[in-house]
């Protein structure tokens, strides 16, 4: 069995996408994953499958949301080592006196280009500052993310890609659930 975190973007978002997380979880479990476990209602679900690509399993959960709740949802399915790396690779975490409240990171369908960044001139946007790494965009927001132009959006339109954006806590819990599993 592997252990699949499916971080679903755009639900329950402003009365938009609906899903009761229990519904959700009795959705999945019913298509044949098990020790199905959601932390809060954004959308962020742990599953159990013998299916080891992720793009699989998202692609799985995205069918049967749609045809159970009726919502198209874009999924960013990632491992524990994933969320191990926002730790070890994140330079907004060495910074001294950093703001964890500020620090968020956006989770990408795909590993970036190395020169991802060049193209979402992250220039534009200062004082806000943001990284790439892989599948990961560490981003640092100088006010805070509901007063930004770098959002999900932006990164997807730029860069061709599904996009979902977790604040630190939120990286920092699933990663803690990820290590009680």
């Amino acid at each position: 069995m592997t252990t699949h975190l499916a971080l679903l973007r755009g639900i329950n978002v402003s009365g938009h996408n609906m899903i009761k997380m229990e519904a959700l979880k009795t959705t999945l479990q019913n298509i044949g994953f098990e020790n199905v476990q959601t932390y809060i209602q954004s959308g962020n679900v742990f599953v159990d499958t013998p299916e080891e690509n992720p793009a699989k399993v998202g692609f799985m959960i995205k069918q049967e949301i749609y045809k159970v709740f009726g919502h198209d949802v874009p999924i960013v399915v990632i491992g524990k080592n994933d969320l191990e790396a926002c730790f070890k690779n994140n330079a907004f975490l060495k910074e001294k006196d950093v703001d964890l409240k500020k620090i968020y990171v956006a989770f990408i369908s795909t590993i970036l280009k190395s020169d991802s960044i060049n193209e979402l001139k992250i220039s534009q946007f200062k004082p806000d500052v943001a990284a790439v790494d892989e599948s990961r965009i560490y981003i640092k927001y100088d006010v805070g993310a509901g007063k930004t132009r770098l959002d999900q959006k932006y990164i997807e339109k730029k860069l061709n890609v599904t996009a979902t954006i977790r604040n630190w806590n939120t990286v920092t819990q699933l990663l803690k659930m990820y290590e009680e599993k």
